[in-house]
């Protein structure tokens, strides 16, 4: 005879924000906040909303300003093209970006989730008050009050509506406005791909902002797991002084308490958290730097009289009273490792040619030995438009010898690439080992835009 387990004891204190204590997800519907801070991250916000819808039109030069380009493999910053196989260009563009999202944590903390990561961004400023404005009291109350199917229905209605606009914008950084447009003029069975892609990334927007919300932040996120590695003591946080609040306790409008500080455990700090987290627990990881808290905070500290900022911004080291300490490394690092990388940056673009000539591998017979003894060898040859005009090319010959029946002129277009083969006919002495060495230039109406050397396959000659 088998006897029941026993019930587990309960939690005795939180693990996650987003958890019922029987495991159940828990709903976050934080309050807004008006304050200084809210405004500021309002007008940012908006910004950067208007940044992303606009960006994509915007020309230079003839060019997009900003364009990715996955499926020609062209990647386009500031009016400047790259292509997948400038590698050294783009890891360098890449990295220094991550640099400076180091750099920025190591000053101002998790400024990027709380002012201007997309994920916070669009929750915050365009779904959740859209959300607001349909639940009504079933908002306000924390889900007691029922919500009507219509309103629950126009809420997702409408979340369909923005998320299908920011898909479409979305792939606009893709493939281009022009693309897009034309696109959306035609049916969906003439571009079935790009169809799929919109629909798809509407359906993940979706359920991001109406369902996994605060969540990707906490759970999925890698960079409020990064915090640990990339705060010090004297980086900027949002943070509660414990030393100025405590002990907690309720006190009246002008009441003279000294044994309690100034925190009234009102709860207002957590009621407006969009991850659900309490401020005055310390540095979380869960905590995005908002500063919800701070302007909830400050409303209350207003109302009883009391000095504000009691959670502001500041260091870890400043709440602590630690005072003044030596020079931080990170700060000379990673400005010293970002000005490096676009100094070499700099110089690859300088240069950067206008054509690139490259050798491909030939495939079939790679020679044969001609009656008069000389060997004709098989180049297969490839060039990289790097305008954005159509140019002609030209390959020619340095090393003594001749080319037989070349496929040139070769036609690029814009940003583009195109490849031919030619034979190459070299006098046998040449061969050692199998291999000989020539060297080739690519002509452009007579002018030289390239040189490249090649080993030309042949016989093994020179060998004992």
């Amino acid at each position: 005879m088998t006897t029941a387990s026993p019930p587990l004891p309960p939690p005795e204190e939180t693990v996650l924000a987003t958890l019922n204590e029987d495991g159940s997800r828990r709903w976050l519907r934080p309050k807004l906040a008006k304050g200084p801070m809210w405004e500021r991250r309002r007008v940012v916000a908006w910004v950067l909303i208007a940044m992303f819808t606009i960006t994509p039109f915007l020309r230079w030069g003839g060019k997009p300003l900003f364009q990715f380009d996955v499926a020609h493999r062209r990647f386009t910053f500031f009016a400047t093209t790259f292509h997948a196989d400038e590698t050294l260009a783009l890891a360098l563009v890449i990295v220094a970006s991550f640099l400076s999202i180091f750099l920025i944590t190591a000053l101002a903390g998790r400024a990027w989730c709380g002012w201007a990561c997309p994920q916070t961004v669009y929750m915050e400023f365009l779904y959740r008050p859209i959300e607001r404005l349909f639940e009504g009291r079933h908002y306000t109350t924390n889900g007691r009050v029922p919500l009507p199917a219509w309103r629950r229905i126009g809420k997702f209605a409408v979340f369909g509506l923005i998320s299908f606009h920011l898909a479409n914008t979305f792939l606009a950084w893709f493939v281009g406005t022009d693309t897009l447009i034309e696109w959306s003029r035609q049916s969906p069975f003439e571009h079935p791909m790009p169809f799929l892609i919109v629909g798809g990334v509407t359906v993940l927007m979706l359920i991001d902002f109406g369902f996994f919300r605060e969540q990707m932040c906490t759970l999925a996120c890698p960079y409020g797991r990064l915090q640990s590695v990339l705060l010090d003591r004297r980086s900027l946080i949002v943070g509660y002084d414990t030393q100025r609040g405590e002990p907690r306790g309720k006190k009246r409008k002008g009441a003279d308490e000294p044994a309690l500080g100034d925190c009234v455990d009102c709860g207002l700090c957590v009621a407006v958290c969009p991850t659900g987290i309490d401020i005055r627990d310390g540095l979380q990881m869960e905590c995005i730097h908002c500063t919800q808290c701070s302007d909830a905070c400050d409303h209350v500290m207003d109302k009883i009289g009391r000095e504000t900022g009691l959670i502001r911004y500041g260091s870890q080291a400043g709440f602590d009273a630690e005072g003044k300490s030596g020079a931080r490394p990170r700060l000379v690092l990673y400005p010293a490792m970002i000005l490096g990388m676009l100094i070499v940056l700099g110089f690859v673009l300088a240069r950067r040619q206008s054509a690139d000539l490259e050798f491909l591998r030939t495939l079939g017979t790679p020679y044969e030995v001609l009656g008069d003894g000389d060997v004709s060898g098989l180049v297969h040859y490839k060039v990289t438009n790097r305008t954005d005009e159509p140019r002609s090319f030209t390959l020619r010959m340095v090393t003594p010898g001749r080319l037989l029946s070349p496929e040139g002129p070769l036609e690029v277009g814009s940003q583009g690439s195109g490849d031919a083969r030619v034979f190459v006919v070299l006098d046998p002495e040449r061969f050692e080992g199998g291999r000989a060495v020539a060297e080739f230039e690519l002509i452009e109406d007579g002018e030289v835009i390239a040189k490249q050397q090649h080993k030309v396959l042949g016989p093994l000659y020179g060998q004992d």
